[in-house]
């Protein structure tokens, strides 16, 4: 049996604990990793034969294992990488993790993270699925095909998993509390600082992290750290948001001043310009 698996998978947990609780998180989030750690760590019998013979389901039957944390243990088993244990310390680099996608060298690479703000191979799976990916340019129905049949091998699938059917997402409201909950503190220096591994040649620790919950809705911000945010000086403007609720569904956004238009000057979730138009024309009435 590969218990050792199961020691490297529980150490994670552990870390993604710590980095929660130096970064503020919610402590019920961070209490949460740690019983799922020592779940892991006592088991007399490999995950990955959990995971293999039982599927999501055997994950969460055991101990301390909710939903999230099963996907999580899923994608260090299929990938051996957590991106979002990576996020937490600042070491994730989403166009080196998409190159190892044959097919995708480093220009499209960093153009697939730079049209569609995404930085995880399921994110980028989705987006081979649902049409997004296509609008990357250089991006053809062949490629897509070719991106599709190596996504499944390197996520260990003889077929693609269905996707869950889109659920609710955060109201533009709700984002842009968020939003403004980040740009105050950080403004503050009220916020833990992290070392983003991308476009820091220094090391240094700079990069703002907040978690926050608003409504149902748990929430992870950074300033955008991305090839076209320095390029444009706009890494203290852009904002990153990761968000699942409590059934686990997961998603991400990036909140920016707008620069034309009807909301110049106006905070808003790209991609979703015309629900912040109808939520800003609320606030007037």
């Amino acid at each position: 049996m590969e218990i050792a698996r199961n020691q490297q998978i529980a150490l994670k947990l552990a870390q993604a604990a710590d980095l929660l609780e130096q970064q503020a998180a919610n402590p019920f989030r961070v209490s949460a990793y740690r019983h799922a750690s020592e779940t892991v760590a006592r088991l007399d019998k490999d995950i990955a034969d959990i995971a293999t013979q039982e599927g999501a389901a055997g994950l969460v039957a055991l101990p301390g294992i909710g939903k999230g944390i099963a996907r999580a243990i899923q994608e260090l088993l299929d990938t051996g990488r957590w991106v979002q244990l990576e996020r937490l310390r600042g070491t994730l680099d989403p166009v080196h993790l998409f190159q190892t996608v044959p097919g995708i060298g480093p220009k499209l690479a960093e153009q697939i993270h730079e049209a569609l703000h995404i930085d995880t191979l399921e994110a980028l799976e989705a987006a081979a699925y649902d049409g997004s990916l296509a609008g990357v340019p250089g991006v053809g129905e062949r490629r897509i095909a070719a991106i599709r049949n190596s996504l499944s091998q390197l996520l260990g699938r003889t077929r693609r998993r269905p996707r869950e059917e889109p659920g609710a997402v955060p109201g533009v409201g709700l984002l842009l509390e968020a939003d403004a909950e980040y740009r105050d503190k950080a403004a503050l220096d009220a916020l833990p600082v992290i070392a983003p591994k991308r476009f820091n040649p220094e090391g240094k620790a700079w990069l703002p992290i907040l978690h926050t919950q608003v409504d149902n809705w748990h929430f992870t911000l950074l300033y955008s750290n991305t090839a076209r945010a320095h390029e444009l000086k706009r890494t203290h403007d852009w904002v990153v948001a990761y968000y699942y609720d409590d059934h686990h569904q997961e998603g991400q956004c990036t909140i920016v001043t707008e620069t034309r238009g009807p909301l110049i000057g106006r905070r808003v979730v790209r991609g979703r310009e015309l629900e912040c138009r109808e939520y800003y024309a609320g606030e007037l009435k």
